[in-house]
């Protein structure tokens, strides 16, 4: 026990200073300032699949972007039986209607129909594809690759386009902040960004000297010349991890041409997807958890061993020293389990949620590792990679 909660206590240590300081919830976009007028044509890219109950208020978050004059909307419908396509169309209708009236010019909205889905690519990928290939006709400078459940603050494609410019940067990617509502999202949400900073340091992603590469799949600005240069989403076809898989492509492809890419956090700019059981979180996260660990089942068992040591040895070393009256392993154990809530504050305060929810951790982290191994056991069953009504047995990140 004592060379366990020493081991655990070295753990949260290391993390704490060594592990680009991923606990902090620092990294965010900068406000754009007011002589900054100068910005480059986008086009967006939404895939959509049965997304109609969201589209009024994202759609319309994106054609109110402020300060955007060329910006060109394509919406791909992939296949959607909830009239999602028709909720487009009624959208793009009012939005136009009251840009008349107030003799604004607003973004045009192109919406195409996916074609069915080839072997080999995922539903989400393909449909971001065939949007891209119908976007070139307007020659954009970058695209936007968004979820139909983002709503966007007004100056967000703004701000996003500012640091690209300015940086230099060939990705620009945003974590948007997702809901928290439900008692699950209150207590599960904020872990799981937590859990993704940890797995990738937004400080060490930022660097152009580290390797770590990874993006948030539901805002990602992409210069164009940047995504034809790494072979376009082809390259990632067969991934289910999408986002990382393309961060890390155009990462990888580093060279003369390559400029840099950021991933950073947002407060105004939110998703809309619920998660209101917690079910609905556990198939979030067992649908890809495994393909993370490369389908591994040796990763998979250093994994389980390794969240077990961190996460829950501070509390059983706690109270195995309170039960044996071993004052030094009892406080060890107190002091990590300290270390470990104190590492979930800046997460918690980010979220508006009460500190308190840093004691439960190790409960969460146990929560966190059935969730794992249940995709490991998906995949084994070949369900694994299910996501609205699609399986799919994809790679991993790249």
């Amino acid at each position: 026990m004592l060379i366990l909660t020493l081991l655990s206590l070295t753990i949260w240590i290391t993390l704490l200073a060594f592990r680009g300081q991923f606990w902090r919830s620092h990294i965010q976009l900068s406000p754009v300032p007011p002589n900054f007028d100068t910005l480059p044509s986008v086009c967006a890219i939404i895939p959509a699949r049965n997304e109609a109950d969201v589209l009024p208020k994202t759609l319309r978050s994106l054609f109110l972007q402020e300060n955007i004059s060329q910006l060109q909307v394509i919406l791909v419908d992939d296949r959607s039986d909830d009239g999602t396509a028709d909720a487009a169309r009624a959208i793009a209708a009012d939005i136009n209607a009251l840009g008349e009236e107030l003799n604004l010019t607003l973004p045009q909205l192109d919406i195409i129909t996916a074609d069915p889905l080839p072997p080999g690519w995922s539903g989400k990928l393909w449909a971001m594809d065939q949007g891209i290939h119908h976007g070139e006709r307007h020659n954009p400078d970058y695209y936007l690759l968004t979820d139909a459940d983002i709503q966007h603050h007004p100056q967000n494609l703004q701000q996003l386009l500012f640091k690209a410019e300015r940086d230099g940067l060939d990705l620009v990617s945003l974590m948007v902040k997702l809901r928290c509502q439900s008692i699950w999202e209150r207590l599960l949400i904020p872990p799981f960004i937590y859990f993704f900073q940890k797995l990738y340091p937004f400080d060490w992603v930022n660097n152009p000297q580290k390797s770590t590469a990874a993006a948030a799949g539901g805002c990602i600005l992409i210069r164009r010349p940047a995504l034809e240069r790494i072979g376009g989403l082809a390259a990632i076809k067969e991934t289910l991890i999408d986002d990382c898989a393309l961060a890390q492509a155009v990462k990888r492809g580093q060279g003369q041409e390559y400029h840099g890419i950021w991933l950073g956090l947002s407060q105004k700019t939110i998703s809309l997807r619920p998660y209101r059981s917690l079910w609905s979180i556990w198939g979030m996260v067992a649908r890809t958890a495994y393909t993370q660990l490369n389908y591994s089942p040796l990763l998979l068992l250093f994994t389980l061993l390794a969240m077990g040591v961190t996460y829950l040895i501070p509390p059983i070393a706690l109270i195995w020293g309170i039960q044996n009256h071993d004052s030094f392993i009892a406080f060890i154990g107190f002091a990590t389990w300290f270390l470990m809530a104190f590492s979930l504050l800046p997460t918690l305060r980010f979220y508006q949620q009460p500190p308190f929810l840093g004691l439960i951790l190790p409960l969460i982290a146990a929560l966190y590792s059935l969730m794992t191994l249940d995709s490991a056991l998906r995949h084994g069953l070949g369900r694994g990679g299910a996501w609205k009504g699609r399986v799919y047995r994809g790679k991993g990140t790249a």
